[in-house]
């Protein structure tokens, strides 16, 4: 059949363009095609539509689409091929593109990624993933799929009000949780939100996520870090600060992997009853805890004062783009306003699928499934450090997916080890690479590498550990 179904697409020709020139109906058909050709539209070896095809969809002669293909073809533009009809000819050498802008460069893929802040992506459920989504399509009322509620899916709110409770011990109903595209864009939603009532200045911990930094700076914001002891953030510092807002990782500190001391949880929350601000609590690896009791949420303290912040990234995988905020009453309605002006909500399948796989049990298991994986290989990174750079103190190993090492003051520095992993492509970050602007590293403070351990795939996890440990062996 001939028809538009054997191309499958539309070439979007704008034979409009070329007739304003003054070009006859042909060559601005031409003319057209070979922007098409130009501009990337039509690559190398599209099959174009049969002359009586594209005549039909323009509403002209089809002798004039059949003399357009044999000029072009003439030209080198379009070839025909046996039993293939017409198609987009190979080119000669082009000119290369041009090179991005600054900061866009992607960075190339390394044969060894300890880099923190990812789970193994290898172990993404898909299986059971894809059960909950077809599960969840069947189930969707069809108002599911258009513009909806900025907060999110009642599905998904209602599945993490029940999870978060008995996961976390967040006090917290549908009506106060919100969905984001991402915990970054859930922080820049609050940030806008009390920016409009007088926010000036967020307290951070003196080491946290560069990104996160960026992001309330994006808004507008001032940056106060607070500094860090074994304890975790000196909340007591608060008071010495004009902030509105402090964001904290109560219950695995990143990077050092510091639990916050209770006392200054009460006296963080104590600071922001007393001064009308709000605490964020990162919670974003918090499911995973391995020698002793999960830590509560911080924000069972103080449901009004505290914002609850969790994410699916490590969890399950950051390229699905869901986290969450539990909001105080009074932050409902403008986060909520803010959100809907962003993007109006996050993606409805993700959000459906998700709670589908929370409610029927499978997020639990597969949680379960990776906790035991990443206890194993902290374990293990333990127990190679320990026979092969014994020099090296390893810290913050209770929880989550990265650990620090310490390294020996007499040996290579932070950057000298990160400059000689980049050339043996070993991916990792320096301890360094957290530090909050304006904040000095504590005096005594040992360099450090932060390691992601939960990063690799299970069959590349001995060769990046031998890389690592390849690395932190070579003489100064």
């Amino acid at each position: 059949m001939d028809s538009w179904a054997t191309f499958g697409g539309d070439l979007h020709l704008d034979l409009d363009a070329g007739r304003t020139r003054g070009l006859g109906l042909r060559a601005a058909l031409e003319d057209a095609l070979r922007t098409a050709v130009r501009d990337g539209r039509l690559t190398a070896g599209t099959r174009l539509p049969s002359s009586r095809a594209l005549a039909a969809d323009l509403g002209i002669a089809r002798n004039t689409v059949a003399e357009a293909y044999t000029q072009l073809a003439a030209e080198g533009w379009l070839a025909s091929r046996q039993g293939s009809g017409t198609v987009v000819a190979e080119r000669g050498p082009q000119p290369p593109p041009a090179a991005p802008p600054p900061g866009l460069h992607a960075r190339p893929a390394p044969v060894h990624n300890l880099r923190p802040g990812s789970p193994d992506l290898s172990r993404f459920p898909r299986t059971a993933w894809l059960s909950a989504a077809r599960r969840a399509l069947a189930a969707a009322p069809h108002e599911a799929f258009g513009y909806g509620d900025p907060r999110g899916r009642i599905e998904l709110r209602r599945a993490l009000a029940g999870y978060l409770a008995r996961a976390r011990g967040v006090r917290t109903d549908p009506e106060h949780l919100l969905v984001c595209t991402g915990y970054l864009q859930g922080l820049g939603l609050l940030c806008a939100a009390l920016r409009e009532h007088g926010l000036t200045e967020v307290a951070v911990e003196e080491y946290g996520l560069p990104p996160q930094h960026a992001a309330i700076a994006a808004r507008g914001l001032a940056l106060r870090p607070l500094p860090l002891d074994e304890g975790g953030a000196r909340t007591a510092e608060l008071d010495r600060t004009e902030a509105g807002l402090a964001v904290l990782t109560p219950a695995h500190q990143f990077p050092t992997g510091v639990p916050l001391r209770a006392s200054r949880r009460a006296a963080a929350v104590d600071w922001a009853r007393q001064s009308g601000g709000y605490l964020l609590e990162d919670d974003y690896d918090g499911e995973f805890r391995y020698d002793r009791h999960a830590i509560g949420a911080m924000q069972a303290l103080d449901p009004e004062r505290v914002v609850y912040a969790g994410t699916a990234a490590k969890s399950l995988a950051p390229g699905l783009r869901l986290a969450w905020l539990a909001l105080p009453a009074a932050l409902v309605e403008p986060v909520a306003r803010h959100k809907r002006l962003a993007d109006g909500q996050s993606g409805a399948l993700e959000q459906l699928t998700l709670a589908e796989l929370i409610d029927s049990g499978g997020y639990d298991r597969h949680v379960r499934r990776s906790r035991h994986l990443l206890r194993r290989r902290r374990d293990r990174l333990v127990e190679v450090l320990a026979a092969r750079a014994p020099d090296v103190r390893v810290t913050g190993l209770n929880a989550g997916l990265h650990a620090v090492l310490e390294l020996p003051a007499d040996g290579p520095g932070e950057d000298e080890l990160l400059h000689r992993a980049r050339q043996s492509g070993l991916a990792l970050n320096t301890l360094g690479w957290s530090l909050a602007p304006g904040a000095d590293p504590a005096p005594g403070r040992p360099p450090g590498l932060v390691i992601g351990y939960g990063t690799p795939p299970e069959h590349a996890f001995e060769a990046a550990l031998d890389a690592l440990c390849t690395l932190l062996g070579q003489p100064l």
